[in-house]
């Protein structure tokens, strides 16, 4: 077991930190999202704070910022006590953050969403004149240009981060924070993010970065904060840890964080994708000539940034879109615009879906779990048929899947939204899994899920493989797609841009094609 530390102690005659909570508590109803927090950050640092879902780094940044109050405890800004009950008084104070999901007005341009909510009077042509000086003068200081008359629609992912913290900048903070910053980041725009980072502490900025990243952590922060169950257990200097010791901290248990994988034995083809393109409701092209073969026993990653078309392939495949033209085969069925197939005629053929969306089509919040466990399979003989459903059948169906991958609480009865995102996620893919499909459809496989249940997750997925079945696995983690897949497709913009073999692959070669740096031509060569 390795002993927690307790937050640093402050030098006779240093500096106090730059924010330091003391003795945090927030109760929801019966569950104690913090409990008895403390946290020292020193000027001038950047910090991470790790931990699993659930393990209240989220609930105590958003103490930190005004989203919520503690219920008791002191927050104290260089030294002085504060009390923070709003997010304009987490402003007032110094602290500035940038959500997961950007906080951006689409339609509005740079300026007016840094000006939004700080115009600088009822001169509204004055305060624009000074606000876009102010916004030029911080793009060149921190390295964070961003043309100001830009429409954000129109801008990349990174791009749209330099403006939240470009707004924050402009608001004045001396502190940031930054929620899992990187989540739809390129290997390449990640590294321009530190850059600016390393900037702002090298201009007294100090930092606190959420993230679920331990590879980042070790990169950028010089501590890092562990949480678990909503208390803190260790605070350690970056220089002085590892990988391992911070997921045994995270999980409370030793983890495995190499996959080990054999290598993939392939088969016959199972699915065949040619000149498939989708055009949605709204006339606006998705996906463009897309084709592939998958074959039995291998995991084929697709690689992307968010939004390039991974969502729309894996709804046009399981059926619940219908392709604009181009052909998918499975075995001796080929489903076409002119005779598409639904969600019901792929699982007919073999096909089993986890979808990227846990919640919108994975399983039904208000049922409870032996429902969602044996949805789209409700028909089956085995759990009652066409016309009657045996209930006692269905929930010794779910008591099974739930043992054989370790949902918890192993409750048929529970309420589906009363899981965790972990255990919901573990669930859906023990019923796809258990149909002993052809084809395997994954989308997003760890989307929320904690670090012990990656490895458990990951682990199914291999022995899938292993056992025949042919596996599409869509995910925006980049270390998960090179530890998982044999090979490799990569989309951008509706296109495959290029293919490569997964023991071949590296993050930077992967960022460059995902971007559409690295043609096709070259990545072949």
């Amino acid at each position: 077991m390795i002993a927690a530390a307790s937050p640093r102690a402050e030098s006779k005659g240093a500096p106090p930190p730059a924010i330091e909570l003391v003795g945090i508590n927030k109760r929801f109803g019966t569950v104690q999202a913090n409990r008895d927090v403390a946290l020292r950050v020193e000027k001038g640092s950047i910090h991470g704070i790790i931990g699993e879902n659930g393990a209240g780094k989220s609930t105590l940044m958003s103490i930190v910022y005004g989203f919520y109050e503690a219920d008791s405890g002191e927050i104290r800004i260089d030294g002085q006590a504060v009390e923070i009950a709003s997010s304009a008084d987490a402003i007032a104070a110094g602290i500035g953050m940038v959500h997961q999901h950007f906080m951006l007005v689409d339609s509005f341009t740079v300026l007016e969403n840094v000006m939004l909510g700080a115009e600088g009077g009822a001169l509204l042509k004055e305060g624009t004149a000074k606000a876009r000086a102010e916004l030029l003068r911080l793009g060149e200081e921190f390295g964070l240009t961003v043309d100001p008359e830009a429409r954000i629609a129109d801008l990349p992912v990174g791009d749209q981060q330099r403006v939240e913290i470009l707004k924050a900048l402009f608001r004045h903070c001396s502190i940031l924070i930054l929620d899992e910053p990187t989540g739809v980041l390129t290997p390449q725009e990640t590294d321009q993010l530190f850059r600016i980072l390393r900037a702002l502490k090298a201009r007294g900025v100090t930092i606190l970065l959420i993230t679920h990243k331990l590879k980042e952590v070790l990169a950028i922060t010089d501590h890092v904060t562990v949480m678990r169950g909503g208390e803190v257990v260790a605070d350690r200097r970056t220089a002085d840890t590892h990988a391992n010791e911070l997921a045994e901290l995270m999980v409370g248990r030793k983890v495995r964080l190499e996959l080990e994988k054999p290598p993939a034995l392939v088969r016959a083809v199972e699915m065949t994708v040619e000149h498939l393109s989708l055009v949605d409701d709204r006339g606006i092209a998705r996906l463009h000539d897309i084709g592939f073969a998958l074959h039995a026993g291998e995991i084929v990653g697709i690689a992307g940034v968010s939004g390039n078309g991974q969502s729309e392939l894996l709804e046009t495949l399981a059926g619940i879109r219908a392709p604009s033209s181009g052909t998918i085969r499975i075995g001796d069925a080929t489903i076409s615009a002119a005779e598409p197939g639904d969600p019901a005629t792929m699982r007919a053929l073999g096909l089993a879906h986890v979808p990227e969306d846990r919640h919108r089509l994975g399983i039904v919040s208000g049922f409870p779990a032996w429902e969602s466990a044996v949805l789209g399979y409700q028909r089956d003989a085995a759990l009652g048929g066409r016309f009657l459903l045996d209930r006692d059948a269905m929930t010794g169906r779910c008591e099974k899947l739930m043992r054989g991958f370790d949902v918890r609480p192993p409750q048929p009865q529970l309420g589906s939204s009363k899981f965790s995102g972990g255990n919901q996620q573990k669930l859906i893919l023990a019923r796809e899994m258990a149909c002993q499909p052809r084809v395997l459809l994954i989308g997003q496989p760890t989307r929320g899920v904690d670090i012990g249940a990656i490895e458990f997750i990951h682990r199914e997925i291999v022995a899938l493989r292993d056992r025949g079945v042919a596996i599409l696995l869509v995910s925006v983690e980049l270390d998960e797609i090179l530890a998982l897949a044999d090979r490799i497709l990569v989309m951008n913009q509706g296109h495959i841009v290029g293919e490569i073999a997964g023991t071949d692959a590296d993050e930077r070669q992967l960022g460059l094609m995902m971007t559409g740096s690295l043609d096709r031509q070259k990545v072949a060569s």
